[in-house]
């Protein structure tokens, strides 16, 4: 049910606001669709609609960093290029959908599996045509002759020419960023993740040619090489970085005041031990060299996260054993994989989730003057992270200060507290005041 009120007070909610500060009892007014007090409400206006949120966990609405709204929950890889754009379209949508359901109201487009059918869905979500998260979009991932990971998705280009003409058709077509296709992926069977097989040329003209059009660039850049040509070339995202040796961890750390790392770990996870039922059992996945990748990824991630590197979770999520609305699973691995804190985690899918976005101060945090993307959360994920993947525990998904998803018993109750919870919630909002 969604409904169009432009003033909304949650009353007597448990704070995340991602700022690092721990979380605290309060309330959160917004108007217009924006988050106007935080903590203490000096007035509820007049019509606001009253939430009672009864210690329930409020925060911001999740980011994932590596979506494919065009990615159809198959174990067809070659399919996504035969099935008809119709379809494909209707599908890309049902998928923004879940995203939006499932708390994420940010999303970066990774790839999209046909030239325009992120855009459309970005555009039509911005329309408010069809529900979804804020949208960042891409177009087909760019590889060179022989270094495609699944042709019939893919533009070629060779050599730097090449790179400046299919880099400018996905400008015309209306993307927000490039995707550089730059190493192999061991489930093809004959593209290894370690390998590299774009030129340090190729990638420069790429990215020049990009960022000369504003746009941004991100890679898939498994190999130790490829990382290092990302950085040395100023690649803005780079996924996955699963082999990064010791001189790729120097230069991410030289330059993490720009440059953001989503390593996709539930692919990872999910193809080592969950993919048998599609076809690909673990013994296979370990012959082929999934479990040496995601021990190394897990190595090099922990020493990014150490060295301050910002990794922000999602990734690869609509294969047939990473399907669409299992996105929280990669908060989970960041914490029992990569030694994040929850909150940690947390901050990575939220205020990061902000400035991948490139609306740092109007997304990801639980502050005044922020967009009202919310979220209410019946739990506390810093106890339990995994409560972020249980749907039933979303209770509330608001967006531009507007519910998407919310309670049908709750729908229009009106607050009844005590006088008792009166005296705890005003309180509460008086250590709020008085925090530092």
């Amino acid at each position: 049910m969604s409904t169009t009120s432009n003033a909304v007070h949650f009353r007597d909610v448990n704070i995340i606001d991602s700022t690092g500060a721990q979380p605290y009892r309060g309330d959160v007014l917004v108007t217009d669709g924006r988050i106007r007090q935080v903590g203490h409400v000096d007035a509820t206006p007049e019509g606001a609609r009253t939430i009672n949120g009864r210690g329930r966990t409020l925060m911001s609405g999740l980011c994932d960093a590596h979506t494919h709204f065009t990615w159809n929950n198959s174990a067809d890889l070659d399919g996504l290029g035969t099935l008809p754009v119709e379809e494909h379209l209707l599908f890309a949508l049902e998928s923004a959908r879940t995203y939006l359901d499932s708390g994420y109201t940010m999303c970066l487009g990774a790839a999209s599996a046909k030239d325009r059918l992120d855009v459309v869905c970005r555009d039509a979500i911005a329309a408010g045509r069809f529900p979804g998260p804020r949208y960042l979009a891409n177009g087909p991932e760019i590889a060179v002759t022989g270094g495609a990971l699944v042709k019939g998705i893919t533009k070629f280009a060779d050599g730097p020419e090449g790179m400046r003409r299919v880099v400018r058709e996905l400008v015309d077509i209306g993307v927000d960023q490039i995707k550089l296709s730059m190493t192999g992926e061991e489930i093809t069977g004959s593209k290894h993740a370690e390998d590299t097989y774009f030129s340090d040329e190729e990638v420069a003209a790429a990215v020049t040619e990009a960022h000369r059009r504003g746009r941004r660039v991100c890679a898939h850049a498994r190999s130790a090489e490829s990382v290092k040509m990302c950085l040395r070339h100023k690649v803005d995202i780079i996924y996955h970085a699963s082999y990064t040796d010791a001189e790729g961890l120097d230069l991410l750390e030289a330059n993490r005041d720009w440059v953001f790392v989503a390593p996709g770990l539930n692919w990872l996870v999910a193809t080592l031990y969950e993919a048998e039922a599609f076809g690909f059992p673990q013994e296979a996945a370990e012959a082929v060299g999934y479990r040496r990748e995601l021990d190394a990824a897990i190595s090099g991630l922990k020493e990014m996260h150490r060295r301050g590197v910002k990794i922000l979770p999602g990734g690869d999520y609509g294969f047939a054993w990473t399907p669409h609305g299992t996105y929280a699973r990669d908060l989970q691995h960041f914490v029992e994989l990569l030694d994040f804190t929850p909150m940690e985690a947390i901050i990575a899918a939220t205020a990061w989730g902000g400035e991948i976005m490139l609306q740092p101060d109007e997304l990801g945090k639980v502050q005044p003057g922020y967009l009202a993307d919310l979220i209410v959360v019946d739990g506390d994920p810093l106890e339990d992270i995994t409560i972020l993947q249980d749907p039933s525990k979303m209770d509330f998904v608001m967006k531009d200060g507007r519910f998407h998803k919310e309670p049908e018993d709750e729908a229009f109750r009106p607050p009844a507290p005590s006088d008792a919870a009166d005296i705890i919630h005003d309180a509460a909002a008086e250590t709020v005041l008085q925090r530092p």
